[in-house]
């Protein structure tokens, strides 16, 4: 029989990731070995609980809430339901690790990147991918906009919208990409913040925006061009825009495939002439690519740890599949063919392992620049 490890939550995802060493990183301090264990076993039971046999339910209240319409664009029931229970279990904001938490002055997971990275992986196991994130407030875009308010945000910016996003009352989305330029190089973004009096003003359309589409955010982070004149990377800043600034317009949610990403989505915005407190920049004018990179550079190790527990899952339900079919006298998993292509899948889902936690660990002993 074509076989993977026998999975902890015993659930309908029947593999489970390698067991991994957490070296202590010389920089930032690991949760110890033995409670870093316990928290994983924990968070499988959770998974195995109570993730798992309501995904079912989830997409039903997701398909209920878009027949409604946009104005009642907000995380399902059973969210908010598993949100308490995560709590009570202490897998609540697992994302924010030591050093965030430590310049925020707030209670974080008390992981390192390189651990926070195998709690992603649990959690990817999911379906849909971001279920268990957003059950243990560790999802996107929320958690790199936290970080950004941990790390650069004042003490008044801290408690107005780092506090009620760190006890999921609100919800949050970064604002980067445009349409009308490549915005993969964010030298290109044209969306114009000016400065006037105590004011800045902030023109321009962005598109694909996470998270917008949901009644529950409240806080924007948004990355325009505050200069033309200083040096490229000098340009950009990234500023706090209240959602219910007058002037903005949320144009439409975007699709995939037909898939508009309810109850999150991706919005296309429109800017016109909105104006916020010049003390809503983040970290002075300037330093949009340094907040950007010190934001983005955790959160692609979020995703791809989610999308690693993605595809065990894809990977159990292979082998569950090559084990149960018949096909010309004898079970797929006894056909040489078949069996290839599971150990191919095997091998190309630990080297993609290997590389993100290699990533992560690079980040905890190097920063999140290098």
């Amino acid at each position: 029989q074509v076989q993977s490890p026998a999975h902890k939550c015993g659930g309908p995802c029947k593999t489970e990731p390698r067991s991994h060493s957490s070296p202590r990183s010389p920089c930032l301090a690991a949760m110890e070995a033995a409670a870093f264990a316990k928290l994983k076993e924990n968070l499988w039971d959770f998974m195995k609980t109570d993730v798992y046999p309501n995904e079912l339910l989830f997409f039903k209240q997701v398909e209920e809430i878009r027949h409604k319409g946009p104005e009642h664009w907000r995380q399902p029931t059973i969210v908010f339901e598993l949100r308490e229970k995560a709590k009570a279990r202490g897998l609540f904001n697992l994302f924010l690790p030591v050093d965030s938490a430590a310049k925020a002055g707030r209670q974080g997971g008390g992981l390192t990147n390189l651990q926070y990275a195998d709690c992603c992986e649990i959690m990817g196991t999911a379906n849909h991918a971001e279920f268990a994130a957003e059950a243990c407030n560790c999802s996107s875009p929320d958690t790199g906009n936290m970080e950004v308010l941990a790390r650069f945000g004042t003490e008044e910016q801290k408690k107005q919208w780092l506090e009620p996003l760190l006890e999921a009352k609100i919800r949050s989305c970064y604002a980067m990409t445009e349409p009308e330029v490549a915005s993969s190089d964010a030298t290109n973004i044209r969306t114009s913040i000016q400065r006037d009096g105590e004011e800045y003003v902030i023109n321009g359309r962005k598109h694909w925006i996470t998270g917008a589409g949901s009644i529950d955010c409240k806080i924007m982070i948004l990355m325009g061009r505050t200069s033309s004149e200083a040096k490229t990377y000098r340009q950009q800043s990234q500023i706090l825009v209240p959602m219910d600034t007058p002037g903005i317009t949320l144009v439409r949610p975007m699709q995939t495939f037909g898939d508009d990403d309810c109850p999150k989505g991706h919005m296309e915005i429109l800017f016109e002439d909105v104006r916020v407190p010049a003390s809503n920049i983040l970290w002075g004018e300037g330093r949009g690519f340094e907040i950007a990179q010190l934001r983005l550079g955790p959160g692609r190790i979020h995703h791809c740890m989610r999308m690693i527990g993605q595809a065990e899952r894809a990977l159990s339900l292979m082998c569950q599949r090559a084990n149960s079919r018949t096909a010309f006298g004898q079970k797929l998993a006894e056909m040489g063919s078949i069996i290839q292509l599971v150990a191919e899948s095997r091998a190309e889902i630990d080297q993609a392992r290997l590389l993100v936690r290699e990533a992560a660990d690079r980040m905890d002993r190097l920063g999140n620049t290098d």
